[in-house]
């Protein structure tokens, strides 16, 4: 099994930045790809930002150009750079792991973490 644990989530004002962090277990980390979602009170877990075992990262379209993914094979770590936030992006945060490709899909992710909260007051 992968077992993550997020860290980095907090307070931050509209239009500052916040660096989440995904730390993996094992060592078959660099096998896996990985993905961030997040979810608001009372609405549907949606897909942030995803990267594929050989870097290639993809976005949801609200928040490409704001959002960076990334990932270090040699720590076991992924981050998710937010920059520009805003009072929408308000929810928790979780980090996400599935095997082979990476998928916008909530679905198809094996592994959770148990998220982070970020909030963006205005």
């Amino acid at each position: 099994q992968v077992q993550l644990l997020e860290s980095g989530g907090g307070l931050v004002q509209a239009g500052g930045s916040l660096r989440l962090s995904c730390a993996a277990s094992g060592r078959t980390f660099s096998s896996y790809a990985m993905g961030w979602f997040r979810q608001a009170p009372g609405k549907e877990r949606e897909f942030v930002a995803a990267i594929g075992r050989s870097g290639g990262d993809i976005y949801a379209d609200s928040m490409k150009g704001r959002f960076t993914i990334s990932r270090d094979n040699a720590k076991n770590t992924i981050y998710l750079q937010m920059n520009s936030l805003k009072p929408e992006d308000t929810a928790v945060y979780y980090c996400a792991a599935k095997s082979l490709i990476a998928s916008t899909m909530v679905t198809r992710y094996e592994y959770w973490g148990q998220g982070t909260q970020v909030t963006v007051s205005s």
